[in-house]
């Protein structure tokens, strides 16, 4: 499903939709340039969740976590030099826990993403604007088929 966008507001609103319909175990990667809106589809995924904390984006520690109707981890691998490193934080442990997994520059780790999960592409569209984006939501595994109930 392709959803354009056009302002961080809608991004957030798009997220919170996306929030109140995960589960237990979803795991969400996030691709996207710097700037694209990752941690703002994530500040509204935490919204959809009941999660009341200020969300921020995870650079320095590789993974926050937050409470709200479900746990959220919420990681940025965008440093991360090697896999090792990711395990090392015990990934495996917060991806196949009860809560949910959301992976920022998940592309860079991706022979360590399980095989079904939900991907979560943003583009900028500068052709039609500065706040424009494209927000593509593919679903691997059936799992994640809610996303046919989102709309805008």
């Amino acid at each position: 499903m392709e959803f354009i966008v056009d302002s961080v507001e809608k991004t957030i609103a798009l997220g919170e939709k996306i929030g109140k319909l995960v589960n237990s175990q979803d795991i969400i990667c996030l691709i996207g340039e710097l700037g694209t809106g990752k941690t703002h589809i994530t500040k509204g995924i935490a919204k959809g969740l009941g999660i009341k904390e200020h969300i921020t984006s995870p650079t320095f520690n590789i993974v926050n976590e937050y409470y709200g109707r479900l746990k959220l981890y919420h990681f940025d691998v965008y440093r991360v030099n090697d896999p090792d490193e990711i395990y090392a934080i015990g990934f495996d442990e917060y991806i196949f826990s009860d809560g949910v997994s959301i992976i920022e520059w998940a592309n860079y780790i991706e022979e360590l993403i399980p095989k079904e999960y939900l991907k979560i592409t943003i583009e900028k569209l500068p052709n039609l604007g500065e706040n424009y984006r494209k927000i593509t939501l593919d679903a691997y595994g059936d799992r994640y088929n809610y996303i046919k109930e989102i709309s805008l």
